[in-house]
């Protein structure tokens, strides 16, 4: 298993997985993604910020991360952190706990870019997610409403969310006299 950056041939792949995963949400839960843009996902894959996981030379898993998410995350946002969005299990590797290896991989990750949390969100009612996401490591930090709906993807509108994030442990720093 190894964790990548998505490439542009990837692209009808990832689209096909967030098909999947709205039709498995509308079975499971009262609240599902509405779609996503074409260019987005471009501009992630061209700003290397789109990501695959590789398991038995398949795509078992995506997402997406970012550098900023003030929309959601309003002044705490001003901390250095990474945000993690759209996870995707590809159907065939349902049950392969991918985000605890999401979870390990964006520590180190985030450790190497300076950054002091790893972050995500979720429905704020999606009891099932955040259960889980609390047992990959994740602490629970509230439910929020975001303000700059207006900015966020569609089906952001009139939602509560769940917020989560681990802090990373910063290397202690070397004084000199």
């Amino acid at each position: 298993m190894q964790i990548i950056n998505s490439t542009p041939n990837d692209i009808t792949a990832i689209f096909e997985l967030y098909d999947e995963a709205i039709a498995y949400q509308k079975k499971v839960f009262d609240k599902h993604w509405q779609g996503f843009d074409h260019d987005l996902v471009a501009t992630e894959i061209a700003e290397n910020r789109q990501w695959k996981i590789i398991d038995n030379e398949q795509i078992a898993c995506i997402f997406a991360i970012t550098f900023n998410d003030a929309a959601i995350w309003g002044e705490k946002d001003q901390q250095p952190s990474i945000y993690i969005h759209r996870i995707v299990t590809n159907p065939a590797f349902r049950g392969g706990f991918y985000v605890k290896h999401i979870v390990k991989w964006a520590k180190k990750y985030a450790k190497q870019q300076n950054k002091h949390f790893v972050r995500m969100d979720t429905w704020g009612d999606n009891q099932k997610l955040i259960d889980y996401y609390t047992q990959c490591g994740f602490t629970f930090v509230g439910i929020i409403t975001p303000n700059n709906r207006n900015t966020l993807p569609k089906h952001y509108s009139a939602i509560n969310l769940s917020l989560f994030e681990i802090e990373i442990e910063q290397e202690p720093s070397i004084k000199s006299d």
